[in-house]
């Protein structure tokens, strides 16, 4: 009798892959808990501005004579800010600001410059023409003070010298942060290299520990909060959105008040109760998510809690701009084992190198599987098995256990399984 068989597609880069599951396998679909869209982004977004959190609204906060600064996120985010713009402007057009006094700032942190292309991409043609557009300079950062972690607070002197600054961005998890969004802009958004390097330091001291993403209380998430104060981060326009990347809410106000409200909506979407499985079959959502492989190790973190200890994990993310991180390929390449790479970063933090840790650690506990279209020596240096397909995963998965049960996460890069 032959078994009853599933079809599944999921998200690869901008395009998709698709595979098959005996239906005895599959434990469940973990999905978010997505509420319908009965408003336009522009309304739901307008609203947010008319009743902010905490805080006057942008049009009184502004005059004719305010210099502001708008911090945007870069290429590798999938906040939607060719829609988050149109009524943030006009809000500030109502309290008199002029666009000649405008500057949107691309919050890269340590990420690449992006093209002219990107920029324009990202905020809409007719923004990009008006309004000027600027990506952040590390080496152009201002000392402002300094956190109650140690962490200096060196600020990129464009967002420093305006009166207004306002941050942009999406409201998500995130391995370390907790949550995307609210003051993540300014730190390490638009801050200096010294500066993000101290902020990525303390996960080291934190990374064996309890799960940081989905918790606005830990030690990152505030020590961004006091760097986003000292800077003086004056109002925040966070969105939240689905598995199909569109607007379902919008927080506007003071920058933590209004961030924590938009992260009780992403705790009732992507906070899923689940039992351990055998296996997961994990897509980060595709583009941007899986960009490269430093950001889609953020799904392979989350999907950790979805799975029973010594399972395994097949992670799809196509990693078009392939590891993307020079540093997180030196230490791929020289640490031969897992536990090479978590021994080096208790020992020594370097950004980039977390990212082996993170895996290493995953690695120690879960046997690890990679859909890409990474070499395969890459994958292997980053303690993967790689595979051309999920099929090919499962094979492998099911010849060793006939009777596994198994979760596919379409969306790992926003949802977060809760043991049950």
């Amino acid at each position: 009798m032959t078994a009853n068989i599933k079809k599944i597609s999921l998200s690869f880069g901008s395009t998709g892959v698709e595979f098959e599951i005996p239906e005895r396998n599959l434990a469940s679909i973990i999905l978010p808990l997505e509420p319908e869209i009965k408003e336009d982004p522009f309304s739901l977004i307008k609203k947010s501005l008319e009743n902010p959190i905490k805080s006057k609204r942008l049009s009184e906060i502004v005059n004719p004579d305010s210099k502001v600064a708008i911090i945007v996120s870069d290429i590798t985010r999938p906040t939607p800010t060719k829609k988050i713009l149109p009524p943030l402007l006009e809000e500030l057009y109502l309290g008199g600001a002029k666009a000649e006094n405008i500057t949107i700032v691309f919050a890269l942190g340590l990420h690449r410059n992006q093209t002219e292309e990107e920029c324009r991409h990202l905020v809409g043609k007719e923004i990009y023409e008006k309004i000027r557009c600027i990506q952040h300079d590390r080496k152009r950062c201002r000392y402002l003070g300094e956190t109650s972690f140690g962490t200096p607070v060196e600020v990129f002197e464009e967002v420093v010298d305006s009166d207004v600054i306002i941050s942009t961005g999406t409201v998500e998890f995130h391995y370390y942060a907790g949550y995307g969004g609210g003051g993540k802009s300014i730190l390490p958004g638009v801050s200096s290299e010294n500066s993000i390097l101290s902020y990525h330091s303390f996960y080291s001291k934190l990374f064996e520990g309890e799960l940081l993403s989905g918790r606005a209380d830990n030690p990152a998430r505030q020590n961004i909060e006091e760097a986003a104060r000292i800077a003086g981060l004056d109002f925040i326009l966070n969105v939240v959105l689905d598995s199909k990347k569109r607007i379902v809410a919008a927080v506007a106000g003071d920058f933590i008040k209004a961030h924590r409200k938009g992260a009780e909506i992403v705790d009732s979407m992507y906070k899923v109760p689940v039992d351990p499985a055998d296996a997961v079959v994990v897509s980060c959502g595709g583009f941007p998510k899986d960009i490269n492989l430093f950001q889609a190790t953020k799904s392979l973190e989350n999907s950790t809690q979805a799975v029973k200890k010594g399972g395994s994990i097949v992670l799809v993310a196509e990693c078009a701009e392939g590891i993307g991180d020079s540093t997180y390929e030196r230490w791929s390449r020289e640490c031969k084992t897992p536990d090479k790479a978590v021994q080096k970063f208790r020992k020594h933090f370097e950004f980039g190198g977390h990212k082996a840790a993170i895996v290493g650690r995953a690695a120690k506990e879960f046997k690890l599987y990679l859909v890409s279209k990474l070499p395969e020596t890459e994958s292997r240096s980053a303690f993967f098995i790689p595979v051309t397909s999920v099929e090919e995963a499962l094979e492998k998965i099911i010849s060793e256990n006939p009777k596994a049960k198994i979760h596919v996460m379409p969306n790992g890069g926003w949802t977060l399984p809760v043991i049950k």
